[in-house]
Formats: structure tokens, sequence, C-alpha cells
């Protein structure tokens, strides 16, 4: 395979999903498939893409419907796209925790986000999803951003950024806290705030982000969680080691100051997950909480988990504000 497109994922994503239909596709579904798999592209972005795999001799059009994968096309992507994409979404968070700067203690710093795009006129409806989250305290933090000023947002479409929990990662490493991003579950909270998970998926070995399975699947119920305070929401578990427990509570208690939330109060605690002697589970919300009640909704959003970083001071308090 060309170095060049064995070091350019969005190359393989798009092989890949060539791969799997069973007909030709054009720009904009590709897009709105690249979406679904955490890669935000307009579809300009994607003809860029499609023009240069044409040149490469794996992808060609046919007519007006769309592309399909050459013979040389479904070669490249039997042989490489899965090895490409295992390890490849926790790599990426990884590198987004380690990049965020945010300190709890003086609400300064930068935090990881999510960018969703939804199309201008659907933006009333999926921000009052989004407020419904917020309002109850099941997003990680409770404000999002609206943005138009970006080249990443296609024309018709607004983004919203949402805070990613790798933030929560990032700022237990750099207060000397090794912590270690394990799963994704849906997780059901029940009366009084119980809270306990349903299913999990590890991050080390899959190739799709697990909360854009769970939210395709149409395995959670936010909307319920929202309205009766019993449903099901999304999370994540990270594992630090259990001697860290008084540290960890310490950075949780600060953030819950600066408008973070957890599940069971500080998100330390069993939660029907195996015990350990050594290590300990520290469960946080996910910011696709918000996405994910509107999509329950019937709005559609598409998501790219761990878009970036961006000031703290940005985030916070700026919910409906472009």
């Amino acid at each position: 395979m060309s170095p060049s497109i064995h070091s350019e994922r969005r190359y393989l994503e798009l092989l890949r999903i060539l791969a799997e239909s069973h007909e030709p596709l054009g720009a904009k579904r590709l897009s709105e498939k690249m979406a679904e798999r955490g890669f935000v592209l307009s579809d300009r972005a994607v003809q860029y893409y499609l023009q240069y795999l044409d040149e490469m001799g794996f992808t060609e059009k046919v007519g007006n419907r769309g592309r399909i994968l050459t013979e040389a096309g479904t070669a490249e992507s039997e042989s490489a796209l899965v090895d490409e994409r295992i390890g490849f979404i926790i790599s990426r968070l990884e590198q987004l925790a380690f990049r965020s700067t945010f300190d709890p203690s003086t609400g300064t710093g930068s935090v990881a986000y999510n960018l969703s795009l939804v199309r201008e006129e659907d933006l009333p409806g999926v921000a009052a999803a989004f407020d419904e989250v917020a309002e109850a305290g099941y997003g990680f933090l409770g404000t999002y951003r609206v943005v138009d000023a970006d080249p990443r947002i296609p024309d018709g479409h607004v983004g919203l950024m949402t805070v990613c929990s790798v933030t929560l990662d990032g700022l237990l490493q750099k207060r000397g806290i090794p912590a270690r991003l394990e799963y994704a579950g849906r997780m059901i909270v029940g009366e009084n705030g119980t809270a306990g998970f349903l299913d999990l998926i590890g991050y080390r070995g899959t190739s799709v982000d697990p909360l854009h399975l769970f939210i395709s699947a149409g395995l959670t119920a936010i909307n319920r969680l929202v309205t009766t305070r019993i449903g099901i929401a999304l999370a994540n578990i990270r594992m630090v080691p259990a001697a860290a427990r008084d540290r960890v509570k310490e950075a949780a208690d600060l953030m819950m100051e600066c408008g973070f939330t957890f599940p069971a109060g500080n998100g330390i605690g069993e939660f029907n997950l195996p015990g350990h002697p050594y290590r300990l589970s520290v469960v946080a919300f996910s910011g696709m909480n918000m996405v994910a009640n509107a999509v329950e909704k019937g709005y559609v959003v598409r998501t790219e988990i761990g878009a970036g970083t961006i000031p703290f001071e940005r985030m916070a308090d700026t919910t409906g504000s472009r």
C-alpha cells in the first residue's frame, strides 16, 4: 500500500465503507457514514479524498450514482483496514487527553471536545435536547457551545461542541495519577441515583468508537432518563491505582465545582464492576449523552468524538452561544 494512504486513516475508512456497501455511494452519503465512525468531513472534503483514490486506482465512478471499489481497492481494503483501525480509537483519545491542560483549581487550561454537525433548521430542536441533558445533570459538563464559523462545518449546517470526558484522563495524569481509559458502556440509572452497567465495550480491541455503536443501535434511553430520572446513559471507565482514591476524589470534587457531573457523586465506586485489590474504577458520564438525546428524538447528528481541544473558559457558561 502507498505510504501516503497507509498513513492517512481517512482514506482507509472510505475504502472500508465502500467495501461494506452493496451499491455505489456518493460524497454526501460517504460524509454521513464517515461521521458515524468519528470523522467529520464536508461533502467537498470527501470529494477531494475520492479524487485521490480514483487516481490510485482504488475507486471508480459509476455514472452519477457514486463510487465503487475497483478490484485493486477491494484487495487493499481486505489487507489493511482491520489492522489499521484496531487500537486507533484509543490511541487518538489518549493523545487528546495528553493535549488537554485543564486545571480545576483555577478553572483554566484546555479541555477536549466533541464536534457535532446538524442542519441549521434542526438547531432549535437539537439545542433543546442538549439543554435537557445539561439541566438534568447527565452530561459530562453542563454546557455546550454552538459554532458556525469553522471550516469543518459544511454549508447549511451548524456545529455544537460538547466537552469530551477524556479531559478527566488528562487531568489525572497531570496530577501524577496513572489513568488508563478502558471501557465505554451503557449505564442504567435507577431511583435515588443508583447506577450500574448493562454492557461494556473495551476501547483497546475495537475498530469503531463504542459510543457511536451504542447510539446508532438505539441502545440508550436518555430522554426517559431526563424526564423520569430512570433510564440508560452512556459512561466510560478508566482505571487508576487504588492508592490514589483520595487524590482522585479531590480532583473530581474540584471538577464538580467547575460544573462537571459524575455518576454516584464523584464517579468512584464499584458500579457492579469486578473488584480489584490494587485498581480503582473511575466512571464519568459521556458528553455524548447530549447527542444521544437528540438522536432519540429523531434528529440527524454527525459527531466527531475527540475533535480537538479548546480553552475551558470558552466552554463554561456558554450554552447556546456562538
